[in-house]
């Protein structure tokens, strides 16, 4: 989930805020063709992405810790979902369970929020362009991290081709080796969808059925 991962970038973080506000205008609850919508993802989703390993093999990857609303992040790098069948994100518990997803189109595409599907146009937020970066270890544990595109430019990256060797130069990495995928987070309009019953509604940005592990992220509001 897009909201999720703001805990590494203070600029973002600043950007979620003022999209908080516009988000509470609007009840998280699904109102007229979004309950159909949010019925049919969940029963696709579930049935085609039950567990991280179904994600993966359709070409999605972990590029999250676990935050503070029990979900951790795959992503598949395709940021123009073409319909719903195709997220842009899918969300797991720490104990693999499917519990969301995030569907995306570029801003490049969509100056203005988008009317898809039936869903609010409201209800779609924007996010800048970021950078991401996988990291593993000698042990195969991965660990992960972002930056802003001002801070990886000024460290020589280039984000229509984001390098290993940059994330080396931020410091965030002993050597090339150690990082398995840096990637550019477009600038985007992003949709999240909660795919298991959320007694807030499936647009809200938490889920009380979904209980964070003790070692979820604290501070990703």
């Amino acid at each position: 989930m897009i909201r999720r991962f703001t805990y590494v970038l203070g600029a973002v973080l600043a950007l979620t805020a003022s999209m908080a506000i516009a988000a509470d205008t609007i009840s998280p609850k699904p109102q007229g063709a979004e309950v159909a919508f949010v019925g049919g993802i969940s029963k696709d989703l579930n049935a085609r992405f039950p567990t991280p390993a179904d994600a993966i093999k359709a070409g999605y990857f972990r590029y999250t810790n676990e935050d503070n609303t029990g979900a951790i992040s795959y992503a598949n790098l395709q940021w123009e979902s073409s319909d719903p069948q195709h997220p842009s994100q899918l969300w797991y518990t720490v104990k693999g369970k499917l519990i969301g997803a995030d569907f995306s189109v570029l801003k490049s595409t969509y100056p203005k929020q988008p009317s898809l599907w039936g869903i609010d146009p409201k209800r779609w937020e924007d996010f800048g362009a970021h950078v991401h970066w996988v990291l593993v270890g000698a042990d195969g544990t991965e660990t992960y991290g972002a930056t802003s595109v001002k801070k990886f430019t000024a460290a020589g990256g280039d984000i229509n081709n984001p390098t290993a060797d940059t994330v080396v130069k931020l410091g965030k990495a002993k050597d090339v080796a150690s990082v398995k995928k840096v990637f550019l987070f477009p600038s985007i309009w992003d949709l999240i969808v909660w795919v298991t019953p959320n007694p807030n509604g499936a647009f809200a940005e938490k889920n009380p059925l979904v209980i964070p592990s003790a070692t979820a992220e604290k501070n990703s509001d």
